[in-house]
C-alpha cells in the first residue's frame, strides 16, 4: 500500500487531505512544518509527498530542494498544495521538483486524480 506524506501547519487541512487519501486506500503520514517533513521522509520513507509552501522551520520549496538534491530520495514525487497561486509561485515550486503544483482552496477529487497519476493503484498492490 502506497504511503503518503501530507505536510502542512494548518491541521485541518492535513485533516481533509488525510481523509481523502485514505479513503483511497493509501497509507497518510503527516509532518507539520519543513524540517520534521524531512526528518519524516528519512524515517517513514514515503511514496509521495504533499507539501505545502508556507510553513514553518523551512518553506516547502526548500524542502522540495532538498529532497531533489539527495540521490536517496531524488525520484519522490512531490505534489505542492499551497495557497501560493501566482504564476512567479507556481514556476518556482516546478522549478524546485515539484511534478504538480495544485493551488488552494481546491477539490479533493482533483488531488485524488493527482496522486492516482503519480502512483500506482493501492487496490492493485
Amino acid at each position: 500500500m502506497a504511503k503518503i506524506l501530507v505536510v502542512d501547519d494548518e491541521q485541518r487541512v492535513v485533516d481533509l487531505v488525510a481523509v481523502n487519501l485514505r479513503r483511497e486506500g493509501y497509507t497518510v503520514v503527516s509532518a507539520r512544518n519543513g524540517g520534521d517533513a524531512l526528518v519524516a521522509v528519512g524515517k517513514e520513507k514515503p511514496d509521495l509527498v504533499i507539501l505545502d509552501v508556507v510553513m514553518p522551520v523551512m518553506d516547502g520549496v526548500h524542502v522540495a530542494q532538498a529532497l531533489k538534491a539527495n540521490e536517496a530520495t531524488r525520484d519522490l514525487p512531490i505534489v505542492m498544495l499551497t495557497a501560493k497561486a501566482q504564476d512567479a509561485d507556481i514556476l518556482e515550486g516546478l522549478l524546485a521538483g515539484a511534478e504538480v503544483y495544485l493551488p488552494k482552496p481546491f477539490h479533493p477529487r482533483d488531488l485524488i486524480r493527482v496522486v492516482k497519476s503519480l502512483l500506482p493503484d493501492p487496490s492493485r498492490e
